[in-house]
Parts: C-alpha cells; structure tokens; sequence
C-alpha cells in the first residue's frame, strides 16, 4: 500500500478536498490522508510515498521532517532542498537566462546589519552604494519587496528617491528588492502543476484578496495565453518546482514574469474560486497518484530543475 499525505497548516478547503478526491479514484493500492507526524527519527521512513507540503515554509520543523522523508524516499512536492535554497532574485536571473520578460530588478543589502554583524563585517560592501545607476536602472515608480518571502508582506510601492530613502530604512533586517513598476494592461495568476498542467486566471492584484480572481474579464488573445502558457512550463520546469503559481503582468502585448517561486500558492475556494479549485483540486490528485505509482522506496525521489540538472552534469565532466 503506498500513502499519499498533505502536510498543511491554516488552510481547511484544499487539503480536506485532495485527499477526499484521491480516495474517490480508488487506485489500487493507494490512498492519501493528511500527514500525521509522532516522532522524527535520523534517516528512519515514516512510510509515506507522496507528500504535499503546503506548510513547511512557516515551520522549519515541518521543513526538517521533509528533508529527512526524502532521504529515505518519500517523493516531497514540493523538493525541499530546493526550497530551502531558493530566492526570488535568483529567479529573476534564471528567468533572465531563459527568455522570459521581466521587470528590471536589483538586490539591495539589508538597512539594519543583521544580529550578530557589525559594520566591520561589510567592509566589501562599498559605501555608499551607486545609489543614482541603480535608480536610473530601475527608475521610478518602483517597488520594493523582500527577495524571499511572499504573500504580499513587506511591499511598498515607491514613487521617487526620496520616498526609497525614507522607507527603506523601515525594512530593519530584510534583504529586499527593488523593482521596476510594469504598469499593467492585463494580469493572470497561472497554475501549473507536474511542469505541464496549466490554468491560466484572470487575476487583479490591486483588489482585496477575495475578489483578486476574476471571473467575467474580457477574453485575452490565443496568442498571449499560449505565451504565457509557454513561460510558465519554461520557468517550472527551469526551477523544479511541481505545485507552483507564476504570475504575469502584460503590458503592450508583452507578459512580464512578476511573482514566479510560489510553492505552496493559494488554493482555498474562498479567494479562487470554484472552477479554478476544483481544477487544481483533480490536478493536483492526479500528479500525487502519478508520482506514488512511479515512486520507488528506499530511493532519492525528487523532482530536480533543469537548472540544478545541467550544473550536475557540468561538475561530473570534471
């Protein structure tokens, strides 16, 4: 018998419904439940084949748990070693190799030294920073938002150099971004699931939260939804993730990657709605089932990107 487990925190609609829905396919010699964790011992199976983590980047127990189920060969989605590794800015310059259009973006160090630093530990840091090429990089308006997290926190949008200079300040700890404002003609929020199942959403990120997902927008061109759909397999499959949103701004006939690194997006009914949740409902417990039917255990059974694969083939020819 091979489990099939969701690992998730606040969340009710999803999990409850994944697990129901896998059940009802009654595949033979498989069934899902939500994980139930008693003891985490080094490098000893908890007998799971599959898990769904929709948690563990708020827990870094839940993180830990995962990395030791994928060592004794649970198959993880999504990995968490590559999680764990991952950052937005990174994905901008992934995407920037892959082709995909993106919005003008640098990194910046944090305002406040983190704890246990002092100034003497940024000595090759050059101060002050070449505050002008980086504004005439950007240009204004822009915005401002940590180069890992998500879920909108810690996001400003800035008009001027003087209003970064005010807020950044603000920012304490955080290492954040700085990113071109692409002002926006159309917005979709896509699903794409396996690296090959894609649900493409109308999507307004300027409304509250609940009424983001739009329903009765006007139709986009086959064209722009086949490059968008394009994009999202290219970026997915370049940074190896399996449950993922990536989200697009389109301006002038061109679709900017603007949020691409969510592995664990939304996917209560009450914000997507019920066509978008019933689709990755059956999607998602569809690929589960795939994955525990191809699992092998005692086995390393992790989706890796295209990007972690081509540096491991290049180290082996040394």
């Amino acid at each position: 018998m091979k489990k099939i487990g969701i690992l998730f925190g606040m969340e009710d609609t999803f999990p409850h419904a994944f697990v129901e829905r896998v059940n009802e396919k009654k595949e033979s010699g498989i069934f899902a439940e939500a994980v139930l964790i008693d003891k985490v011992i080094q490098n000893q199976s908890d007998d799971y084949s599959v898990i769904i983590d929709r948690i563990s980047q708020d827990v870094p127990f839940y993180r830990a748990y995962l990395k030791n189920a994928a060592l004794t060969g649970t198959a993880v989605i999504n990995n968490p070693f590559w999680w764990s590794a991952d950052d937005k800015f990174f994905n901008n310059g992934l995407a920037d190799k892959l082709g995909v259009p993106l919005p003008n973006t640098v990194i910046l160090p944090s305002a406040e030294h983190p704890t246990d630093t002092t100034g003497k530990s940024f000595r090759n840091l050059a101060l002050p920073m070449d505050w002008q090429s980086i504004f005439d990089y950007v240009k204004f308006p822009a915005y401002m938002k940590p180069y890992a997290g998500g879920g909108w926190k810690n996001v400003y949008r800035l008009e001027n150099k003087e209003e970064f200079f005010k807020t950044h300040p603000e920012t304490g700890q955080l290492v954040m971004m700085l990113q071109e404002e692409i002002v926006f003609q159309e917005y979709f929020r896509v699903y794409c699931l396996g690296g090959k199942a894609v649900r493409i959403m109308q999507y307004e990120p300027r409304n509250p939260h609940h009424l983001r997902y739009v329903v009765d927008g006007p139709p986009a061109s086959k064209k722009l939804l086949a490059t968008v759909k394009d994009y999202t397999i290219k970026l997915c499959k370049g940074l190896g993730y399996d449950f993922n949103t990536v989200e697009f701004a389109v301006k002038d006939g061109i679709p900017y990657a603007i949020d691409f690194g969510n592995p664990a997006p939304d996917a209560d009914i009450n914000s997507v709605g019920q066509a978008n949740f019933d689709w990755v409902v059956e999607e998602s417990a569809k690929m589960a089932i795939a994955y525990a039917k191809a699992q092998k255990p005692g086995q390393i059974n992790l989706s890796w990107g295209t990007f972690m694969r081509d540096a491991v083939q290049m180290a082996q020819r040394f």
